[in-house]
């Protein structure tokens, strides 16, 4: 561990092959393993633990008591050298816990400007993207897959390889076995409550851009063709085809190996004009 401008709590206890970066803090009782990696401005609070071949970018804080990097909880797993990797601009907060991969070589992934609250949970083998945001006690079950600017409530819990799409938003105590498509609200057990509506907004797509989804989502769901059918009238119809949100849209349903949540016929309120 190079001598950089580093505050170690006496009471942390810090490998002396880890790499630390410049600026970070290590606070009471925390410990971190010998391959750990972590980069510069982090805030690594009392009590925290990482361990394993975990890799910690910059300007990330690691929450009182979360555990980063341990084993995953798979009965597979023999002991394999897996990793995880976390990206920038992270906060990860009180007993949060990152398990590492469970094949030789693999990893799990957490991109950069996301926010894990309280006691979430993130297994093996789970690709989280960008600016996602995870609150009080979500579970990822392995292999699961979270896009870009997706919003998951608290106690949402989701099936092993199942994916959740870019600006998807889960209600909380949603269960989830089948894929989120991208925009759409998931309300409880594999069910859509039409668009999430507050989180484009807020992600600054304009009201032409939210029309456009929304008529795609009634030509899928709401319409007479069956998901086939829709598909191809969404790839051939100048209107749909020509616009890169419908094209994202399409290709996660037509990627979708373990199908796709089914729209909630008494829910209204989420597929209106607005």
């Amino acid at each position: 561990m190079p001598n950089t401008n580093i505050t170690i709590h006496p009471r942390a206890i810090v490998h002396p092959h880890a790499k630390i970066g410049e600026g970070t803090t290590i606070g009471a009782d925390a410990i971190v393993d010998e391959f750990v990696q972590i980069g510069d401005r982090c805030e690594i609070r009392a009590r925290a633990i990482i361990t394993g071949h975990t890799q910690i970018g910059h300007d990330n804080q690691i929450g009182y008591g979360a555990i980063i990097g341990s084993e995953p909880q798979d009965i597979s797993y023999q002991g394999e050298v897996s990793f995880v990797e976390i990206g920038d601009r992270n906060i990860l907060r009180e007993y949060v816990t990152v398990n590492r991969g469970t094949k030789e070589g693999s990893k799990t992934r957490i991109g950069n400007d996301n926010l894990l609250l309280t006691g979430a949970h993130v297994a093996h083998n789970c690709q989280v993207s960008d600016r996602v945001v995870l609150v009080n006690n979500v579970l990822l079950a392995g292999y699961v897959e979270v896009a870009n600017n997706a919003f998951m409530g608290g106690d949402s819990v989701v099936h092993q390889f199942t994916r959740i799409g870019a600006y998807a938003m889960v209600r909380g105590q949603t269960r989830l076995s089948v894929d989120v498509p991208p925009y759409c609200m998931a309300v409880d057990t594999n069910m859509l409550l039409g668009l999430n509506r507050l989180g484009l907004r807020r992600n600054g797509f304009s009201p032409e851009r939210r029309r456009a989804i929304l008529n795609a989502y009634k030509v899928v769901y709401l319409s007479n063709r069956n998901r086939s059918q829709a598909l191809e009238f969404l790839s051939t119809t100048p209107e749909f085809s020509n616009n890169p949100d419908i094209q994202l849209f399409c290709e996660f349903i037509k990627s979708s190996r373990r199908g796709i949540c089914k729209h909630y016929e008494r829910g209204t309120s989420c597929i209106e004009d607005d």
